[in-house]
């Protein structure tokens, strides 16, 4: 278990101390009233960490503390590592950014667009272009969420057993192969759309490398980092330290829900790339040091271990939406507490191109991603500076959490 504690003081890295506990105090009365279980926070700057703080319960019920040990689901806070994992075999020449998916995995030949008619009947059209690797890993291959519920394609996803989880039984061939069969929203490449690109990533990782996705990730990304807490479920000696599940009930109080954490209690079939790790704020806190590109130390490394050069992770974290597009004009109408404008997105993570147009305090360059449970993170290497957020309450448009929590780390810096 990597250890998370402070290793400066905040005013040796430009942030105000007073003004760093308006952080803890602002979301303290999430728990108090009841919204959220349970948080924690960890802010860096220069690659020092200089404020961790956690409040209220990893399990209510039980009567167990939030801590820097905790267990989390970080759903959605998988796709960068499992993009980075891709972005690895990219840089060894196991594929091209434009190679066919279906050269991978063949049951994404000839697949179809949707053009009309209900979820029931639909009327398609053919791709006028194959589903390609940078399509999957810029969210812009059609593909779609169950849980989204705005769309005749959505249903169709539920329908075959795919909302916030696969079907017992189903592995990540068998579900890409389900994917690959129902109709895409769009033609690739036009849209933007958040979706289980991801977890199709995650299957063509097995098919480059030859191993499970679980086994690439340990061997090449978790163990070499040190991430030893991080995997797809929580093993026998985390489980004490795994938190619980919880949604918003009646009147706005976080309510248990086990039907869905209980999930990450046993080894899952389906190895979702797209959303299925646990991970602690340590382990998380080193892959964001990683990715971060410091004046003494160039992005894609971390204590002597080089994942990726620092030239990739500069292609990665710059915007791929065509035309220089924002995902407020480029993206699928999709509820988010934090605003698309002057936000575009990279290979794997969302893109800061202008803070102006999204009113929200940030810095241009900045990296992001959250997870369903109300995690997040950012990386702004202009200011040199980390943020990640932890708590366990789904989903995470519930509560302006991550624009709240940004107004409170910026206003804290002092150089």
């Amino acid at each position: 278990m990597s250890e998370l504690k402070t290793d400066a003081e905040p005013d040796e890295v430009g942030l105000d101390p007073d003004r760093l506990r308006r952080i803890g105090r602002h979301f303290a009365r999430y728990v108090d009233d009841g919204r959220l279980p349970g948080w924690l926070i960890t802010v860096s700057r220069y690659g020092r960490l200089a404020y961790v703080s956690g409040y209220g319960s990893r399990d209510v019920e039980a009567g167990l503390p939030a801590g820097t040990d905790t267990v989390w689901r970080i759903y959605s806070m998988t796709k960068p590592i499992t993009s980075v994992a891709a972005m690895m075999l990219y840089e060894e020449g196991g594929f091209e950014l434009t190679d066919p998916v279906s050269s991978f995995i063949p049951s994404f030949a000839g697949v179809r667009v949707y053009a009309g008619g209900s979820d029931q009947r639909p009327v398609t059209v053919p791709a006028t272009e194959p589903v390609r690797i940078w399509h999957l890993l810029t969210h812009t291959a059609g593909l779609t969420y169950g849980f989204h519920r705005v769309h005749p394609v959505d249903a169709m996803y539920r329908a075959g057993g795919f909302e916030w989880s696969a079907p017992p039984g189903t592995d990540l061939a068998q579900a890409c192969d389900v994917w690959a069969g129902i109709p895409l929203l769009f033609q690739p490449g036009t849209e933007w759309n958040y979706s289980v690109a991801t977890d199709v990533l995650g299957r063509v990782i097995e098919v480059v490398s030859g191993q499970g996705l679980d086994e690439f990730l340990t061997a090449r990304i978790l163990r070499p980092l040190g991430m030893t807490d991080t995997g797809f479920y929580a093993g026998e000696a985390q489980l004490p330290r795994l938190a619980a599940l919880y949604t918003p009930g009646s009147g706005g109080t976080a309510v248990r829900l086990d039907a869905l954490g209980d999930a990450a209690r046993r080894a899952p079939v389906m190895l979702g790339g797209g959303g299925g790790l646990v991970s602690t704020a340590a382990d998380y806190h080193r892959f964001t040091q990683m990715l971060l590109h410091r004046a003494d130390s160039p992005a894609g490394e971390l204590d002597g271990t080089r994942l990726l050069s620092p030239r990739t992770v500069g292609y990665m974290t710059r915007n791929h939406l065509p035309g220089g597009a924002d995902l407020e004009t480029f993206g699928r109408p999709l509820y988010a507490e934090s605003p698309f404008r002057g936000v575009g997105f990279g290979l794997g993570l969302a893109v800061v191109l202008d803070p102006g147009p999204g009113k929200m305090l940030c810095s241009a360059g900045e990296l992001s991603w959250g997870g369903a449970a109300s995690t997040s993170f950012w990386i702004d290497p202009a200011e040199e500076l980390t943020v990640s957020f932890f708590t366990q309450l789904l989903p995470s448009s519930a509560y302006p959490i991550r624009p709240q929590l940004r107004q409170l780390v910026y206003q804290a810096l002092t150089s």
